[in-house]
């Protein structure tokens, strides 16, 4: 007998009584009754459900058992309109029982109770993910990589209807989101869906006609100003003008001079002797950038405030973490509805210190007078690490917050390993040196789900010379968090 999954998109409207029939059939391994035949080439199914309509199906492996996955009923056996066979020419063969004992395809984690979702592979929610997938919005999403997070706030977005958006900071993480929310051919007729970067977002507002200002920008400029022995590290402030001056108060275009020399220990990154000098840099910053050549994103997002549209009925935010209060305050201003949208990341991923937390971002639903503690949901298991990875992960953490502190609760949870695989983790010095080896062993290698990202991590780590800082702890947990130390770092 075959355990029997089901595809959430699965529509039998009108063939109930047919589907339940047939569906009995092949889970007591009748195939001869519900006369299966198999699709060549592909590794699909059909069963026949009458003389017009057919059921497709695949074995999928789950705890070494085979179950039957139930994806889609296909009317008047018309192949070519199939999201799965995506229009490949087929070929129907008789099958045996034999043949359907060990499938390719495995699913991980399984409750049979729950529908089978597809984005680029098929997963099944757990009991922590499946919650958050049934709360109404607003909602704000926590997990490291490898929580699911992306595939509950991607699930969640297909329920959506009308204008959208999904929008990152990081063009890069748009595009791969993108390309996994379309996987196999997926459509929405009832959704208007854009992915935009933030840049592209501010680009749809109003064209702009300079260019974001970047930190290899800025060093050079930095680099022709006169500077005292204190102001010496010019990604660092970088960092303060954006993090800090341009961008932690969305209701001004930039700080006032006395505005930032009233900011707390903990509001900025220098001391209080070495403000003076760091605002005076600033305003020739701001000179600079009146040239018209580049902007800031945080002050224009600032001046867009007047022009923004209302145009969405619901958004999404991805890697919140790396946006700015300006950056953010802009774009949930776009929103037709206030509490229509969707927050996730998580704040132990910050590579540039923007002072974000969730403490302050929940600023944003007082104002609305929204229930905090049921918009913010944590999602705290690892399906992607090995318990072995995700443990050094935690003394990390821990760590981190020991040396630096945690400003809220939601910034120091610690991850559970749901992973059944072994894993191991060694360490070398992190210097050029070896971060090259790094690359030239493992960013081509596919079996590293995340090569990608990882390779854009390295780059970052490389840009701005992290192993010559503490910070590096932070960037040692973002890795981590990508689940690629199987490796030496």
């Amino acid at each position: 007998m075959f355990p029997i999954l089901c595809y959430e998109g699965l529509d039998y409207t009108g063939l109930k009584t047919k589907f339940d029939k047939v569906k009995s059939f092949i889970s007591n391994a009748d195939f001869k009754s519900a006369d299966v035949k198999k699709l060549k080439p592909s590794g699909y199914l059909r069963a026949k459900l009458d003389d017009t309509n057919r059921l497709l199906f695949m074995p999928i492996k789950h705890n070494d058992k085979t179950c039957l996955l139930l994806l889609e009923v296909i009317k008047n056996h018309d192949y070519s309109k199939s999201r799965f066979l995506a229009g490949a020419e087929i070929k129907e063969e008789k099958i045996s029982v034999e043949e359907i004992q060990n499938p390719i395809e495995c699913l991980k984690y399984t409750d049979y109770n729950r529908p089978v979702r597809l984005l680029d592979k098929f997963i099944v929610f757990d009991d922590e993910q499946d919650n958050i997938f049934q709360y109404n919005l607003p909602l704000v999403i926590i997990g490291s990589a490898g929580s699911g997070k992306t595939s509950v706030v991607l699930e969640k977005l297909k329920t959506f209807t009308g204008n959208c958006l999904y929008i990152s900071l990081s063009s890069f993480l748009v595009n791969h989101t993108q390309k996994y929310y379309y996987s196999y051919k997926y459509n929405n007729d009832d959704q208007e869906l854009e992915f935009l970067s933030f840049e592209e977002f501010l680009e749809t507002i109003k064209v702009l006609e300079s260019k974001e200002i970047t930190s290899n920008v800025f060093l050079n400029w930095f680099q022709r100003q006169k500077i005292s022995k204190k102001i010496t590290d010019g990604r660092k402030l970088f960092e303060e003008f954006r993090g800090v001056i341009t961008g932690s108060d969305q209701t001004v275009q930039y700080l006032s001079k006395e505005q930032y020399l009233s900011l707390g220990i903990k509001q900025s990154i220098y001391l209080q002797d070495e403000k003076t000098e760091v605002y005076s840099l600033f305003e020739k910053y701001l000179t600079f950038l009146k040239e018209g050549e580049y902007h800031d994103s945080n002050i224009i997002s600032n001046k867009y405030q007047e022009i923004v549209s209302k145009k969405y009925d619901f958004i999404v935010v991805d890697e919140v973490q790396d946006f700015t209060n300006s950056q953010l305050s802009l774009v949930l201003q776009s929103i037709k509805t206030s509490s229509n949208f969707i927050l996730c990341g998580d704040s132990n991923q910050v590579v540039h210190p923007n002072f974000f937390s969730w403490s302050n971002l929940k600023s944003y639903f007082y104002e609305d007078q929204l229930e905090t503690n049921k918009v913010t949901q944590i999602l705290s298991k690892n399906y992607r690490n090995s318990p072995e990875v995700t443990e050094l992960a935690n003394r990390i953490l821990k760590f981190k917050n020991y040396r630096f502190g945690s400003i809220d609760k939601e910034s120091h949870y610690l991850i559970e390993s749901v992973a059944n695989t072994a894993g191991g983790v060694s360490c070398v010095e992190a210097n050029l040196k070896n971060i090259k080896e790094l690359e030239r062993k493992y960013l081509n290698d596919e079996n590293h789900a995340e090569y990608e990202l990882l390779g854009h991590s390295l780059e970052k780590i490389k840009r701005i010379n992290l192993w010559k800082h503490t910070s590096f702890i932070l960037i040692l947990y973002m890795l981590l968090s990508l689940g690629q130390l199987r490796m030496s770092i």
